[in-house]
């Protein structure tokens, strides 16, 4: 069961990861949660820093995990973090920001990319999430300590501003991308000091000083113990994403077949380094709806691996109903075309179902399952984020023939 710490005692508490610091019950800015975790942070927005001038003390991150246009995300598997700044409507240039976050970010990856000693001066982040609980609306729940950078990643792709269109203006935002350190337990002793302008000091958890001295990330990484997605787990958990979902369904169920290059879209827009061939006649496709390649070496020494895709335009469970699941004889007809060094796609507008799941990671079949939440975070994460958008593109590249 996840750990609560109560409003009153939010002050005083160490920051543990995934536990939820809970709001206060009044429906004014006086019940924000963070405010209290993490006192001389604002109780609004996204980027909450304390310190002024140009270099923070520390800089709270925060994000509902709800918008749909900047989709911050964090991977589990790696610690990775990916954050959208805060120039998030039209009309302003990218750096002109209410609350500065955008400016911020700039500074710290100036620093970041700058000599080794100016390391020092970038604040610590503390990435928080929306997290209500029965107590209050306002409750969060604290996902890390997190550093700015990712091992591996150039300075070219850490912090890129990226264009976007709201009826019909075009402007910038920033993406970041930080990495959440592994830290478990932050004691309110270290806290204390950041807020006191000594992010080093005696109580400095190790993971954060390491990075500060070497640049060296040590990454809060955890494998998840989950062997298989359950039902719910392959639906879309917001209203949104069911509805893009639902307009997918609804566009192909009468016509199946159509799905097929719908569903090769969709994986190329997952992986970039996805190659599609050829999406096959349904008459001759050999239990194969469309083949192609995944480039795994250098673009000009390339290695592939070859893949075959199976599509399933099934019935996903949007309204209560039940879902109509692909099973063991769909998955066991793929498996039987996939031949050696190849993998296997399967693409579904529902879900797989446990038994044919279960059986494919049992039996380490190098089989990948996009099921309907995967189809509809794809498409928000490619821009497709509206039911607007998502049906232009399917009238516009996947126009169904008139009866």
């Amino acid at each position: 069961m996840t750990r609560v710490i109560s409003h009153s005692d939010c002050r005083f508490a160490d920051l543990i990861v995934d536990a939820v610091y809970e709001g206060g019950q009044t429906k004014d800015a006086g019940s924000d949660a963070i405010s209290k975790v993490m006192p001389g942070t604002g109780n609004q927005g996204g980027f909450r820093a304390a310190g002024t001038g140009e270099d923070k003390k520390f800089v709270v991150l925060y994000t509902s995990g709800e918008d749909a246009d900047w989709p911050d995300h964090l991977d589990l598997n790696t610690g990775q973090f990916v954050y959208f700044g805060d120039n998030k409507t039209p009309g302003h240039e990218l750096h002109d920001t209410r609350r500065g976050g955008n400016r911020i970010l700039r500074r710290v990856f100036d620093l970041l990319h700058a000599e080794a000693s100016q390391r020092a001066l970038i604040p610590p982040f503390f990435v928080f999430k929306k997290h209500p609980t029965p107590a209050s609306a306002r409750s969060v729940q604290f996902k890390g300590l997190a550093a700015p950078g990712f091992q591996g990643l150039p300075a070219t792709s850490d912090l890129v501003a990226v264009w976007k269109t709201t009826s019909g203006q075009r402007f910038q935002n920033y993406r970041a991308v930080f990495t959440v350190l592994d830290v478990p337990v932050i004691p309110r002793a270290w806290l204390n000091d950041v807020a006191g302008d000594r992010a080093v000091s005696k109580n400095t958890p190790q993971a954060w000083g390491d990075w500060v001295a070497t640049g060296s990330y040590r990454a809060l990484v955890s494998e998840s113990t989950t062997v298989i997605r359950s039902s719910e787990e392959q639906l879309p958990d917001t209203p949104l994403k069911r509805e893009l979902l639902g307009a997918v369904y609804d566009h192909f169920k009468d016509a199946p077949v159509a799905f097929e290059a719908f569903a090769a879209r969709i994986y190329q827009m997952h992986d970039q380094r996805v190659i599609i061939d050829e999406i096959t006649r349904a008459s001759v496709d050999g239990g194969r709806d469309a083949i192609g390649r995944y480039l795994l070496g250098l673009s000009d020494d390339p290695v592939y691996a070859q893949f075959s895709l199976e599509a399933k335009c099934y019935r996903p469970s949007l309204n209560g109903e039940a879902a109509n699941a692909v099973g063991v004889r769909e998955v066991s007809r793929l498996i039987s075309r996939i031949r050696h060094r190849e993998f296997g796609v399967l693409v579904t507008t529902s879900v797989v179902g446990r038994q044919a799941y279960e059986e494919v990671r049992a039996d380490r079949h190098p089989i990948i399952f996009l099921s309907g939440k995967d189809i509809a975070e794809i498409l928000t994460t490619s821009g497709f984020n509206t039911l607007e958008r998502v049906t232009a593109l399917l009238q516009r590249e996947f126009p169904l023939a008139q009866a």
